[in-house]
């Protein structure tokens, strides 16, 4: 399983166009930031949203400042607000843009057949098409981004990817020890 998603990242990078930039590093480790760890890894949250940020339209992040505990299979996992739908994602820094499995794009309201093939993924198990599309809003415990690039991959990678169309538009990732903190 470890090595689909490690083959799906891979052919991600190689065949998404248009992110640049890697997201901000930072040392800096604030006190008093709400806690996200879970060791849930399941593919859906069914947890109400609470509170957040307002939003910017030029797809620039809004909000404050997540942090996400390192899970039981060394990843750290997102619950998500994607178009006004509860997903649970993991965060993916290899990934060049947000990847969706067909489940999760059409549980948005996505009509997957009728997007057009941008192109084709590698993964473990060969290639795949991907298609390509534009999320209005991506949303983690308040950091919204709006205007986030997507593909929807047809393959059964088993959980969608919080790539790097959305993280580049953070101001800091950092990693330190078991804590992903999202600023």
């Amino acid at each position: 399983m470890i090595g689909r998603f490690l083959g799906l990242a891979a052919g991600i990078t190689v065949v998404s166009v248009g992110v640049a930039g890697v997201a901000g590093r930072s040392a800096r480790d604030d006190a008093g930031a709400p806690a996200a760890a879970t060791s849930d890894n399941g593919n859906w949250t069914t947890e109400p949203r609470k509170g957040g940020w307002s939003s910017s339209t030029d797809g620039e992040a809004s909000g404050g400042e997540v942090r996400l505990g390192r899970s039981g299979d060394s990843h750290f996992y997102a619950d998500t607000e994607v178009d006004g739908t509860s997903i649970r994602m993991m965060v993916d820094s290899g990934a060049s843009i947000v990847a969706l499995t067909r489940r999760d794009a059409e549980a948005i309201g996505i009509d997957v057949d009728r997007l057009p093939i941008g192109g084709m993924a590698q993964t473990a198990g060969g290639d795949v098409p991907m298609r390509t599309v534009m999320l209005d809003s991506v949303e983690v415990e308040g950091i919204e981004v709006r205007g986030v690039q997507a593909a929807v991959i047809d393959a059964d990678m088993g959980v969608s990817l919080l790539g790097q169309s959305f993280l580049s538009k953070l101001d800091a990732v950092n990693v330190e020890g078991d804590t992903m903190t999202l600023r």
